[in-house]
């Protein structure tokens, strides 16, 4: 797909602005209705995850990190800052459908507690965004040395890790408001855990075992006119 001039202007712009107060002053206007603004981020929104969707498709990255993360023995999903609630949001949807998913958030499990027992058939999902977090940076590097295989999810194809990563998966994150955009990001969270589940040995089973234990345990509220199974 040919990118539009104003695209790269954009684009250039975007990255140049690289704190949320720069993109604060560049972006809010103090005479700007809530109805324009609300456009604008619609747009921007609608745009970023179209992007990331086509060229997603074209290069089949998604695929081949449901793959790795497939043959994998253990996997570890981790994330910084407001990265770390991407690699949540990933952890817990892998791990309904599949064994030995690890979320390294430096408190239940921290970097140091992976790195020591790393072997070759580990693969370690790592966001990582602008500004990227060192913490992020050396775990993935480390993790790499020892032997692992490395998943990055990023915003850029020159972001650190991208040299020693197994996979790169890069979302579009240009927005219109003061924070980049979470929505392809998200996305991309469901779109990996879909193939990843989709050829899943045991899938089928462990989600009926989830469901029941689920209701043994009493977790969720019952919706209105439905009750659950025992």
């Amino acid at each position: 797909m040919t990118t539009e001039p104003q695209d790269v202007d954009d684009s250039e712009l975007d990255r140049s602005l690289d704190s949320p107060g720069a993109r604060y002053g560049e972006r809010f206007r103090t005479n700007m209705s809530a109805e324009a603004l609300q456009a604008r981020v619609i747009e921007a929104e609608t745009r970023s995850l179209a992007r990331t969707f086509e060229e997603l498709s074209r290069t089949g990255e998604v695929a081949h990190a449901a793959a790795l993360i497939l043959g994998a023995r253990r996997r570890y999903v981790t994330g910084r800052g407001k990265t770390a609630a991407y690699a949540e949001l990933l952890s817990a949807d892998l791990a309904t459908t599949l064994s030995n998913v690890f979320l390294v958030d430096g408190r239940a499990l921290s970097p140091l507690t992976v790195l020591t027992d790393v072997r070759a058939s580990d693969v370690l999902v790592a966001f990582t965004m602008r500004r990227y977090r060192e913490e992020t940076v050396r775990f993935g590097r480390l993790f790499h040395e020892a032997g692992g295989q490395l998943i990055l999810i990023t915003d850029s194809d020159h972001a650190p890790l991208t040299d020693v990563a197994s996979a790169v998966i890069r979302v579009h994150t240009h927005s219109a408001s003061y924070a980049d955009s979470p929505t392809a990001v998200a996305a991309v969270c469901h779109l990996l855990s879909t193939l990843t589940t989709a050829s899943a040995k045991g899938a089928r089973r462990r989600l009926a075992n989830r469901d029941r234990f689920a209701a043994d345990l009493g977790l969720h509220h019952p919706e209105p006119g439905k009750e659950w199974d025992a």
